[in-house]
């Protein structure tokens, strides 16, 4: 049969639209990384989203923020080596070891391995157990509820590799999940698997990996139900070459969704019943989630060169306090009805609030944080809606911090702001 191809592009359009790496290309690593040369060791840490409570020290240079099979290499290792359990095909570490890695724990040899998640153990061994089947992952949860950084460290830990990812926007196209023409080699050699552009998601089938996809409900639904085939059949079909990519064993999809942002387009009943859903909630404890902001607050601030020791509980217990009280709607005595404003107020959020506190007490203050420093991130955090949420804000401002024994100077602070 005569095999067609779709015809080249408008050459006045930007180049790369799909959004996925050329012919060539092993994945893993941008060739830009790939090519330079050795860093000398840094004097910081990686940084790590919300649920990292603390470990690894890295020597990667300049670079901001390596990925998790980079910064956990030594940990891997040592599950890999001390791991006698059984593993799914092609897994590095078995779902046991797995589940270890992102919650933590002592080895057998002492190895102490850091928890990269905290959260209910139950949900993280129902992910782990998922991704051993043939039914892809999907983690749900409001935004701040650490989705993406569960799905890299299950890839890191898994596949070795969490960089097999399509990043899901309004305008990410089917290329990106299926794959793409490198025009050029098409118009030179005509149709063949050498024209063919792979996307994250084919190299994951080709190679038996973990593919990942972030922001699931962001693609435009029709776009969605590409994976509908790869995810039932394991095939990725080329019609163009009468070809088709069968996915090796140990190939899953991990996606991650919320459905509270706007702009969100919801799963068609199909893919929705390919995937597990797993829904990862914000901290039910006041105190774990003063933890999980302490500590990726002192993350960020030895990134950013902030001071070891500044003091920053007082106001993080603070924050957080605003925040859930607002998020549920009632103070924490549960005495006062509150009205809750259209943000989220997610933990990732807190850890933003504070880490730029302390930006301000450092640069433009004595290097002690305060209110006053704290002040415009709250405000800023919980004023969305000008109108709506100013309402919501003045209100909690004159009915609740007002009145609160040792509250007054973030009552001053934030009034003087309005």
């Amino acid at each position: 049969m005569t095999a067609s191809a779709p015809p080249p592009p408008d050459p006045a359009a930007p180049p790369d639209q799909t959004g996925v790496h050329p012919p060539g290309y092993s994945g893993g690593r941008t060739p830009e990384r790939d090519s330079r040369p050795a860093a000398a060791p840094p004097d910081r840490t990686g940084v790590h989203p919300p649920g990292y409570s603390g470990g690894g020290t890295p020597e990667w240079g300049d670079v901001v923020r390596p990925h998790a099979e980079e910064v956990y290499a030594a940990e891997l290792a040592a599950l890999a080596k001390t791991d006698d359990r059984a593993r799914p095909p092609s897994w590095r570490l078995s779902p046991w070891a797995v589940a270890t890695y992102l919650l933590g724990g002592r080895l057998a040899d002492g190895t102490e391995i850091t928890p990269k998640y905290i959260g209910q153990r139950r949900l993280v061994e129902v992910a782990v157990a998922t991704l051993a089947t043939d039914r892809a992952l999907l983690l749900l949860g409001v935004p701040g509820t650490a989705k993406t950084w569960v799905s890299e460290h299950l890839a890191a830990a898994i596949s070795g590799d969490s960089t097999l990812l399509v990043q899901g926007t309004s305008g990410t196209p089917e290329e990106a999940i299926r794959y793409g023409w490198n025009y050029a080699r098409l118009l030179a050699e005509g149709p063949s698997r050498a024209a063919v552009v792979a996307s994250p998601v084919m190299r994951a089938m080709e190679r038996g990996a973990l593919a990942r996809i972030e922001e699931l409900t962001r693609i435009p639904s029709d776009v969605q139900d590409a994976l509908i085939t790869i995810l039932s059949e394991k095939t990725l079909p080329i019609p163009e070459l009468d070809d088709e990519v069968q996915a090796r064993a140990g190939f899953n999809v991990i996606a991650t969704a919320n459905d509270r942002d706007r702009g969100v387009n919801e799963l068609s009943s199909a893919l929705k019943r390919r995937f597990n859903t797993v829904v990862l909630p914000l901290p039910a404890d006041p105190e774990e989630e003063v933890g999980i902001v302490a500590r990726r607050v002192a993350d960020l601030g030895a990134a950013l060169g902030l001071p070891a020791e500044l003091d920053a509980l007082a106001e993080i217990r603070r924050v957080v306090t605003v925040f859930r009280e607002l998020r549920s709607g009632t103070t924490a005595d549960g005495r006062t009805k509150l009205k809750s404003p259209t943000a989220t107020l997610s933990t990732a959020e807190a850890i933003s609030v504070v880490t730029s506190g302390a930006a301000l007490a450092t640069h433009f203050g004595d290097g002690v944080l305060r209110a006053a420093d704290v002040a415009a991130g709250l405000t800023g955090a919980v004023v969305k809606d000008p109108v709506q949420d100013g309402l919501v804000w003045a209100e909690y401002l004159e009915t609740v911090v007002r009145e609160r024994d040792g509250w007054d100077d973030l009552y001053r602070a934030c009034r003087d702001l309005a």
